[in-house]
């Protein structure tokens, strides 16, 4: 039999035929398109004729199309449904793949006819798109030591190598802990949680081949034990071993591997003569230096911190009327931060889920998109990775525009946060190919029957993973290396941020949150005390935030600690870390920076995007209409169809007019002073 992953695709719309697909096809067919891409590469290289844009930036961009296609299919599977075979895998193909790029980066003939176009690109006539393409060619061989020689050379596959090793085996350390801890519930346990959270308790368990109702280290469930348990000891209990992930000892320990990565970082940088880690990853993003990101960040840290300092005493004041001697702790703030909104704001979490059903969300975030954008949404019956995905065809005007795949519900062989990945990336090169977009939530899954309700905060995890959705799906360029979120990190944010606003659209909320029970709307007081609360508990939140992009930001700036987290200790007491509260993420579960190297420097990301975010949505304020026709046709062909096809700062100064200030921010969080 064919191997399936080699085979043509016939299914429809050629999506991968996950059902014909086994474990053991995935090794054998790695191996197969590493050997042809290989050989495409090495033509390419060794080609007689002089180089020219097509003959070589061209056949580049399309030499390893089969290599593409299997590991699409591999990382979809092994992010959303792992397994000890899959792990191996991982493991496997983490240094082959690391040692195929590096042997592309650093080969001289190759690199030497891509200069040759780069000096010779005056007279070549090309588009700017192609001049874009050709120049982030020749960057990124710059960037990944095309230039280098001898020991200098080698030394850098080598720490490539092992990086790419070591961010595998960060990432399945994680899971395992997350897996491998459950916190059972007996009746006493369970005294106090609303209804949706024993579902959810119950659903877990059930999950997992337990007896009875667990918490587990999903966020959709440890969260919301954290903000409903009155019990002090069962909190606080979740809470370390939610924020112990990484740190617990044995092989699953992740704090010598945090280290190993950053010294590795540290040398790759200056082999590649930069400074610092930070200076060699921001030369190529909006933020350009470590400077420009530490003002951003301390800029709102300073009344972030105010904010949360305030909020702090007056939770203490509740602990203490509750009997609680000491200090307020980091597994006492959601729980009196829940009961405070309740009785400040007329808010409870219990009373808002049940309008917040997960298939209503996603019929806003689509109806949306549709008065936005025009586009449409029909389910369609399609090959998928996991019983629990779904899939939807995009059309516009009756035109295909691509496969919108979601998978929402946690498992424990799910690895944990949200993202957007594109299984098939658009692009015109070679033909049309039309993109299959994927997002993935871990949504706390409901018992057999019941609707899966959200937390307002999932609701808006929904949208803004759909927002990154519609910069893949709305992507029109000719080269896939620019297409939908091929930009730049502390831009991609942008889209998905600045899509969670129509979450808050009050017309959308009508329409869309609707009782699952009672199947009546939200009634327009609770939506107006909703609305009133967005920036309830803002400090808070951008404490956490700013903490650990500013702690990610001190690892790579300079020489790499010794020891990771006592540098992370130094850092919080230089900014003068609110006790009660944490870092979002602390370093030995930061998947963001030490899975891999996307938000390495870059966790700020989000931050940066939102100053661009709050600004843009203010355009349609400004039009007096959240769906402004003339707004969205600006947004979608200056941003959104636009991938990394110019920098940053231009494509958003073609859609807004100018760049946007931290003032827009901080009104926005509620900041401002």
């Amino acid at each position: 039999m064919p191997n399936p992953l080699l085979a043509d695709w016939t299914t429809p719309f050629e999506i991968a035929p996950f059902g014909a697909i086994v474990d053991d096809d995935f090794a054998p067919a790695v191996d197969a398109a590493l050997a042809e891409a290989r050989a495409t590469i090495a033509a390419i290289a060794e080609r007689d004729e002089p180089p020219s844009f097509a003959n070589t930036i061209e056949a580049l961009e399309l030499a390893d199309e089969t290599l593409g296609r299997v590991l699409s299919t591999f990382y979809t599977l092994a992010g959303t449904d792992t397994n000890d075979a899959r792990n191996a895998l991982m493991r496997e193909f983490s240094p082959k793949l690391s040692a195929y790029g590096s042997e592309i980066t650093m080969n001289a003939a190759l690199f030497a006819r891509i200069e040759a176009l780069w000096q010779a690109r005056e007279t070549l006539g090309l588009s700017e798109e192609q001049t874009r393409v050709l120049m982030l060619a020749r960057r990124g061989f710059v960037r990944a030591g095309a230039r280098l020689e001898g020991a200098a050379r080698d030394r850098l596959t080598a720490v490539k190598e092992r990086l790419a090793v070591l961010g595998t085996e960060f990432t399945q350390n994680l899971l395992a802990d997350e897996k491998a801890w459950a916190m059972p519930l007996d009746s006493a346990g369970l005294e106090g949680l609303p209804d949706f959270l024993m579902a959810a308790a119950h659903g877990a368990g059930a999950e997992r081949g337990a007896e009875g109702p667990v918490v587990t280290l999903s966020r959709s469930l440890v969260v919301p034990f954290l903000q409903f348990s009155p019990r002090r000891d069962l909190r606080e209990k979740a809470y370390r071993a939610w924020t112990a992930r990484g740190a617990n000892g044995g092989e699953t320990d992740n704090r010598a591997i945090a280290a190993e990565i950053l010294k590795l970082r540290e040398e790759r940088a200056g082999l590649l003569g930069y400074e610092s880690f930070a200076a060699y990853k921001l030369e190529t993003e909006m933020a350009k230096t470590p400077e420009n990101v530490r003002d951003l960040l301390m800029r709102v840290w300073a009344p972030a911190r105010a904010a949360a300092e305030r909020d702090a005493a007056r939770l203490e004041e509740m602990l203490h009327a509750d009997g609680h001697a000491g200090p307020l702790e980091p597994w006492d703030w959601h729980y009196y931060a829940e009961r405070r909104r309740k009785a400040e704001h007329d808010l409870d979490e219990a009373e808002l889920k049940p309008y917040f059903q997960l298939d209503r969300m996603i019929d806003a975030a689509f109806a949306c998109a549709s008065r936005l954008f025009g586009l449409s949404f029909a389910p369609v019956e399609v090959p998928l990775h996991h019983p629990d995905a779904r899939a939807w065809e995009v059309t516009r005007d009756g035109a295909h525009v691509a496969v919108f795949v979601g998978d929402y519900f946690a498992r424990p062989s799910k690895r944990s946060g949200a993202w957007c990945s594109a299984p098939r990336a658009q692009r015109r090169l070679g033909g049309e190919v039309r993109p299959v977009v994927l997002n993935v939530c871990n949504f706390a899954k409901p018992a057999e029957g019941q609707p899966a309700l959200l937390s307002y905060d999932d609701a808006h995890t929904l949208f803004h993973e759909f927002g990154h959705a519609l910069h893949q799906m709305l992507s029109d360029v000719t080269y896939e290396s620019v297409s939908g979120t091929s930009v730049a990190r502390d831009f991609v944010e942008l889209p998905s941020q600045l899509y969670e606003h129509w979450l808050e659209v009050p017309e959308v909320l009508s329409e869309f949150a609707i009782h699952a029970e009672t199947g009546e709307p939200m009634p327009e007081p609770l939506r107006e005390r909703v609305l009133a609360a967005t920036t309830y508990d803002m400090g808070f939140q951008t404490v956490e935030y700013v903490a650990s992009a500013l702690v990610d930001l001190a690892f790579h700036d300079g020489p790499a600690p010794a020891d990771p987290m006592q540098r992370q200790a130094e850092v919080l007491e230089e900014i003068g870390m609110p006790r009660a509260i944490s870092m979002r993420h602390a370093t030995p579960h930061f998947a963001h920076v030490f899975s891999g190297d996307g938000y390495s420097s870059g966790y700020y990301s989000y931050m940066w995007s939102e100053v661009m975010d709050a600004d843009a949505f203010a355009a349609f304020e400004e039009a007096g209409d959240a769906f402004d026709a003339e707004i969205a046709e600006r947004l979608e062909t200056h941003v959104l169809s636009k991938g990394g096809t110019e920098e940053a700062d231009a494509l958003y100064f073609a859609f807004r007019g100018a760049l946007p200030s931290v003032e827009a921010l901080l009104k926005g969080r509620g900041l401002a002073a």
